[in-house]
């Protein structure tokens, strides 16, 4: 079995996270911009508040992405490598 240039790999199918989209946020987002819309999609998708099935779910999503995008070094790393570091 010789060297094939037309050999396909298979790659584990990683579902990489649009923070950005998440927030409904471009990627230039200021932080005052990623904190705005944090807090308008927080107030509109809290549990307490939303009693939506789907509810729960988007919240966790929009802390997480928030959780990355606010601190300047997470962030760093998820605009080079599209993780968070905790992956």
């Amino acid at each position: 079995m010789g060297y094939s240039p037309h050999r396909t790999f298979k790659t584990s199918s990683i579902a990489f996270k649009d923070f950005y989209s998440e927030l409904d946020c471009d990627r230039n987002a200021s932080q005052n911009d990623l904190k705005k819309a944090y807090f308008k999609l927080a107030k509109k998708f809290h549990p307490d508040v939303n009693k939506s099935s789907e509810a729960k779910e988007r919240f966790s999503k929009i802390n997480n992405a928030y959780e990355t995008l606010s601190d300047d070094n997470k962030r760093r790393v998820y605009d080079q490598t599209g993780m968070t570091g905790d992956e």
